[in-house]
């Protein structure tokens, strides 16, 4: 059995950087791989940005379904500046990561220097890995930004 070597260096990077996350991920690919279960990876690449965005959307809204959310609450979003901030802040990000998006499909090895850059945020910057397509989306910012000033 060939364990591969690559997500045994996440997962210890990820234990030893107090990510559980990485350390998860990293795991439950290994264990497909050693389970001979590699057939799924394909799915897993595709379906699971949905499911994980799925999972996080769900999160997100809870306080609305536990009634924690007033409608009080809801209307300051429009009608005071730090509501109308996170209005835009939303709509930024997920423009943003529109951009990120087309970056990963038009160069998808980008996700190695993507990865390597977000385990070192989470173990030098203590930042949250929040996904790739965050990462893409402000890839895509950089690299626009570069070809701007530079080309």
């Amino acid at each position: 059995m060939k364990v591969d070597f690559f997500l045994v260096i996440l997962i210890l990077i990820g234990i030893l950087g107090r990510s559980p996350l990485i350390t998860t991920a990293a795991s439950f690919l290994l264990i497909l791989k050693m389970l001979h279960l590699g057939r799924f990876f394909a799915t897993v690449e595709r379906r699971g940005l949905e499911l994980g965005l799925l999972f996080l959307t769900i999160s997100v809204l809870v306080p609305f379904a536990a009634g924690r959310i007033s409608y009080k609450d809801f209307l300051s979003v429009f009608t005071s500046i730090p509501g109308i901030l996170a209005l835009i802040g939303g709509a930024l990000a997920t423009y943003m990561n529109g951009k990120g998006l087309v970056v990963l499909k038009m160069d998808p090895q980008l996700i190695v220097g993507m990865m390597i850059g977000s385990i070192f945020g989470i173990l030098f910057l203590r930042g949250i890995p929040v996904g790739p397509l965050m990462a893409a989306g402000i890839t895509a910012l950089l690299l626009k930004l570069f070809h701007f000033w530079w080309k």
